[in-house]
């Protein structure tokens, strides 16, 4: 078992198993320097930097998938369709650039800059910005055009002055243990969701049963919910596109190098594949060893991965596409969230 399977089976279990316990201590001086930090800049000790256009953050509490990247996207697009000029800015994990922040476009390479910086560059087809210092990457989509600032996980980069934040969380796994790092997979306490302007749950599929919704989004003003639905399969050596239900009753291999490589096997066993799982670190890094499985079969993967793959000529390769679907009425809220806060922007919310 890998260290990420490992402490995902550790986060997501008992919450009083020996191991957690015995990380108890530790997540306890975690907890207390988060705490520090968030009252460092209430009492102005440490100072949020305003940018000249309105910032967004989606975030999450938790470490690993939540499913930010693809409600970024989804978010992104609507603004577009309201005529704004969104600007993405991330971190660029696993990136190896020495200068930052970076340009990042479809063709970046994601050795330099992260592959979810180049799968939102792909996906988006519109101004990306990757780099450590999010304030400097804000500026630098800002000088390209941008009229609006989204901020995929950015809910703890405090420094960077926001106008509104979502929260995103799986319904299905919640807030795991409910315990800090490292006894528990949380970043902030989970009193935190009560501070943001709407909690964003990914569900199975649209309008589904949320079963944790009551006891993670309690105390919260707005909430949604979306599903990420796939679209094609598209292989990655001929371009061809086909439909993820054209593989049902086939055996697969299925790779998944993101936070929670479980939940793509189960969206791919949900339409009818039989699949081979063959979970990867987050961000790990890919080469033709990695597809070494000693047969024929199909092997599908996100689009995470499929970014550091481009140029493969290998015909069992398939990139699985898919796109964050939420309801009608409950895009009109949240959109009228983000208007408004377009409209009168805040000066901080850093000290909430």
């Amino acid at each position: 078992m890998s260290a990420d399977s490992y402490l995902q089976t550790l986060w997501y279990g008992r919450p009083s198993s020996l191991p957690v316990l015995l990380l108890t201590p530790l997540s306890w001086l975690f907890r207390a320097g988060v705490a520090l930090r968030r009252l460092a800049y209430r009492l102005g000790l440490l100072r949020a930097e305003k940018v000249s256009r309105p910032v967004i953050v989606v975030g999450n509490l938790s470490v690993g998938g939540t499913g930010k990247t693809p409600f970024t996207l989804w978010l992104a697009s609507q603004l577009r369709a309201k005529g704004h000029v969104p600007g993405i800015v991330l971190r660029g994990y696993g990136g190896n650039s020495t200068t930052w922040p970076r340009d990042v476009g479809p063709d970046s390479d994601a050795r330099d800059v992260g592959d979810e910086a180049v799968l939102l560059a792909v996906e988006s087809g519109g101004i990306v910005v990757a780099g450590p210092d999010r304030v400097a990457a804000a500026r630098r989509a800002i000088e390209r055009g941008a009229t609006v600032v989204l901020c995929d996980d950015g809910l703890q980069h405090y420094r960077l002055a926001r106008d509104c934040e979502f929260a995103v969380v799986d319904a299905l796994r919640g807030l795991g243990n409910g315990r800090l790092l490292p006894a528990g997979p949380l970043r902030e306490p989970a009193g935190r969701l009560s501070t943001v302007d709407a909690v964003i749950l990914r569900a199975p599929a649209p309008a589904s049963a949320l079963p944790v919704t009551s006891r993670v989004i309690a105390g919260t003003a707005s909430k949604a919910s979306f599903a990420v639905v796939p679209t094609t399969v598209r292989s990655l050596s001929s371009g061809e596109e086909r439909r993820l239900a054209a593989f049902a009753g086939q055996s697969v291999h299925a790779v998944a190098g993101i936070g929670y490589p479980e939940g793509f096997f189960a969206m791919l066993r949900s339409v009818g594949l039989l699949v081979i799982p063959h979970p990867l670190p987050d961000h790990a890094m890919i080469s033709p060893a990695t597809f070494d499985f000693g047969d024929s079969l199909p092997v599908l993967m996100t689009g995470k991965d499929a970014v550091k793959c481009r140029g493969s000529s290998d015909p069992r390769l398939w990139v699985v596409a898919g796109r964050a679907e939420v309801e009608p009425a409950q895009a009109v809220a949240l959109l009228a969230i983000v208007e408004a806060r377009i409209a009168s922007p805040r000066l901080s919310i850093a000290n909430r």
